[in-house]
C-alpha cells in the first residue's frame, strides 16, 4: 500500500512538473493580436507611407545581401533621397541561401541596414520569403550574380529560398533555424516596423505559411506579423486568421483598390497595402495615394530608384519586344537620382506632412 501511496505521489509531481514546463511554454509563445492591440499598435505609429526596396545595384535581393555585393554606401545615399521626401518605410525581402551560408554574417548585415534606416527616420518591414519568380531560375544561388538582361523585366530575380526547398518539406527544419534566429536577434529592434513573413505564397505553400506563422509567434516579437492576403481561399483563410495586421497588394485603378479597402474591413484590423504603383495599369500616385491617405490605410509603392532590376519595364515586357519608351511602371527616380515625376514627390511628400497634423488633432 506504501508502495502504490509513494508511485502514486511521484506520479502526481511529475505530471505537476510536465504542466508547468507547459505553461511556461506556453507564457514564452505568442498568441495571434487581438483587434484592439492591434490598433492600438496602429494608431500609435504615424501613417505608413512607404517604398518597397532594393538597390538600383543589385539585380535581386540575393545581391543586395550577399558578401560579394552588399553595398552599404549606395544604400545610404538612396535612402537619403528617400528621406528628402518624409517616406517613414521601407519593405526589403531577405535571402535564406545568404544566412545560412554565413548567419552571423547576415545578421551583421541586417543589423548594418537597420542603422542606416534608422538614421533616415526610416522604420523597416522585413519579409522572410518570396516566390516569385520573373525569368528562368526557381532557386537563388550565392555569389556574384548575373548582369541585366536588358528588355526583361527582373528577369533574374531569385525566391527565398527556392521553389526546391519550399516544395520539400523535409528541408523545413532549415527554414525553421533561420526564421527562428533572425527574429530571435531583432524581435525588439525598434528599427523594425512589423514583419511580413511571406511575400505573395503560392496556394502550394500554404502549410509552411502556416508553419512560419507558428515559428514566429514561439519567438514571439515585439512587432505585429504578417503574411498579404493572396491566393485561394484556403490560403487567405490560413492568412487572416494569423496575421496582426491585414496586409494586401492592389497594382489596380482607383476603383478596385476602394472595394478592395471595403471587402477587407470585415477582418476589423489595420490595413496596409505593401504594394502598389502600376502607372500603365491606372494605379499612379494622383489617383491611387489619396484613396489609401483618406482611408487611413498604410502604403508602400513598388520601388525607389531605378536600376538593374528595369522594373520601369510592364510586366512580361522582353527584349525582342523593342526599346521601351512609354510611361514607367515601377519606381520614382533614375539611376541618377532625377525625378520620374516632380508632382508624384510633391503629392507624397504633401500627404505625409498632412498626416502628421490630421495624427495630432485626432490624438488631442
Amino acid at each position: 500500500m506504501k508502495k502504490n501511496q509513494k508511485f502514486l505521489h511521484h506520479l502526481s509531481v511529475l505530471i505537476l512538473s510536465l504542466l508547468l514546463v507547459n505553461s511556461l511554454h506556453a507564457q514564452k509563445s505568442g498568441e495571434e493580436w487581438s483587434t484592439d492591440k492591434a490598433w492600438k499598435w496602429y494608431n500609435e505609429n504615424p501613417w505608413i507611407c512607404g517604398f518597397n526596396y532594393i538597390p538600383a545595384n543589385a539585380i535581386n535581393y540575393t545581391a543586395m545581401w550577399d558578401k560579394t555585393s552588399f553595398s552599404p554606401e549606395v544604400i545610404d545615399r538612396e535612402l537619403a533621397l528617400a528621406e528628402t521626401t518624409g517616406f517613414n518605410a521601407v519593405r526589403v525581402v531577405l535571402q535564406f541561401i545568404v544566412w545560412e551560408n554565413d548567419p552571423k554574417y547576415f545578421d551583421d548585415t541586417f543589423g548594418r541596414f537597420l542603422a542606416i534606416c534608422t538614421s533616415h527616420k526610416i522604420r523597416v518591414i522585413p519579409a522572410f520569403f518570396d516566390d516569385c519568380v520573373f525569368g528562368t531560375n526557381v532557386d537563388p544561388s550565392l555569389g556574384k550574380q548575373p548582369e541585366p538582361f536588358e528588355g526583361w523585366y527582373a528577369w533574374a530575380w531569385s525566391p527565398s529560398p527556392g521553389h526546391t526547398m519550399v516544395n520539400d518539406s523535409t528541408t523545413y527544419f532549415r527554414l525553421e533555424k533561420y526564421v527562428k534566429d533572425v527574429l530571435g536577434k531583432f524581435k525588439n529592434n525598434p528599427a523594425v516596423l512589423m514583419w511580413d513573413l511571406y511575400n505573395e505564397p503560392r496556394n502550394t505553400t500554404r502549410l509552411l505559411v502556416a508553419k512560419v506563422f507558428k515559428w514566429a509567434r514561439e519567438i514571439n516579437p515585439l512587432q505585429p506579423l504578417t503574411v498579404c492576403i493572396f491566393g485561394n481561399k484556403d490560403l487567405q483563410n490560413t492568412i487572416s486568421s494569423n496575421s496582426d495586421i491585414i496586409t494586401f497588394h492592389n497594382y489596380s485603378q482607383k476603383e478596385a483598390v476602394e472595394k478592395n479597402i471595403q471587402d477587407l474591413k470585415q477582418y476589423n484590423r489595420p490595413l496596409i497595402c505593401t504594394e502598389w504603383l502600376n502607372r500603365p495599369r491606372g494605379s499612379t500616385v494622383e489617383s491611387v495615394l489619396p484613396v489609401f491617405y483618406t482611408a487611413n490605410v498604410g502604403c508602400l509603392n513598388w520601388g525607389l530608384v531605378n536600376g538593374k532590376t528595369q522594373t520601369d519595364l510592364p510586366w512580361g515586357h522582353r527584349p525582342g519586344d523593342g526599346p521601351y519608351r512609354r510611361i514607367w511602371q515601377h519606381d520614382l527616380y533614375t539611376t541618377d537620382f532625377q525625378m520620374y515625376s516632380p508632382y508624384e514627390l510633391q503629392l507624397f511628400r504633401k500627404l505625409i506632412s498632412d498626416s502628421k497634423t490630421k495624427q495630432t488633432s485626432t490624438s488631442k
